[in-house]
């Protein structure tokens, strides 16, 4: 008895972690759905009288939700992608490159690029977006995106590629296979879920990043869905139920992501951080 006692008390504390983790969310999406600030005044942590779903079809249509929302994710899906090719081509080519010490120097160069501070590069980040003449436009925003997450994907990827086998590519170029076809039709296919991982992991930190975004934006049909958010409570702010719609609008599809493909994460992230 005291053996089982002691075997769910870590269950109980976790179960208890996970509701105050989860209790703000809940008061949001209870929120999205009530009628009016009455109603989430009087009972702000009940359940809705009247559930009111046009809620979110007018924060979609009303306050732009939609126009942001697809912003992001063209946004965060184009500068993932970018992110990929550079990184893999780089990674495939500080793995397999003779010369070591050369390999060596470029892969502790991108491992110093991670101990800067984001912040610290706002204004040199800035300065060379102007210079480029893409400020207040998407490119604004997708090179600093790709530029930022290429040193996370070249260690992860790096070390996925490493620990393919060399038979494999020695067995390609016996076929008459070369260094671009190697990497396209052998080191891709097998290097797939680590890919996986590392689009994940970048997409979701495109999506809710908000400083750039903010400051480098100032046409508004060009935001994202956070900076937009931002607006839509100014605008909005004697609606908190449209509100909670649209905060909800911008969560839905970053725990869509997660619940799906976790596992991979989780892999791609542990195998990175024991074999890089």
């Amino acid at each position: 008895m005291v053996k089982n006692i002691r075997a769910s008390i870590p269950h109980v504390l976790l179960m208890l972690y996970l509701l105050a983790i989860l209790f703000p969310f809940l008061f949001v999406i209870f929120s999205s759905f009530k009628q009016d600030n009455n109603e989430i005044a009087l009972h702000p942590f009940g359940l809705p009288t009247n559930w009111v779903f046009s809620n979110y079809v007018e924060a979609w249509v009303n306050a732009k939700i939609g126009t942001y929302f697809w912003n992001s994710m063209y946004i965060s899906v184009l500068s993932s992608a970018g992110t990929i090719i550079l990184g893999a081509m780089f990674a495939f080519a500080v793995t397999r490159m003779r010369h070591r010490r050369w390999s060596l120097f470029l892969y502790s160069l991108i491992l110093a690029g991670m101990l800067i501070p984001n912040n610290a590069l706002m204004l040199p980040i800035y300065l060379l977006v102007r210079k480029l003449g893409i400020l207040d436009t998407h490119l604004a925003l997708i090179v600093p995106y790709v530029a930022n997450a290429i040193p996370f994907t070249i260690i992860i990827l790096a070390a996925f590629m490493r620990s393919l086998p060399g038979e494999i590519e020695e067995a390609a170029v016996m076929d008459g296979l070369r260094a671009p076809g190697i990497f396209a039709k052998i080191v891709i296919p097998l290097t797939v879920p680590a890919i996986v991982t590392v689009f994940i992991v970048n997409f979701l930190g495109n999506w809710n990043e908000f400083l750039l975004a903010n400051y480098f934006l100032s046409t508004d049909k060009l935001r994202t869905l956070p900076v937009g958010m931002v607006q839509f409570r100014d605008q909005y702010q004697m609606n908190y139920a449209q509100m909670s719609a649209g905060i909800v609008y911008s969560v839905v599809p970053v725990i869509v992501i997660y619940a799906i493909l976790q596992e991979k994460i989780i892999e791609g992230v542990t195998a990175g951080g024991v074999k890089g």
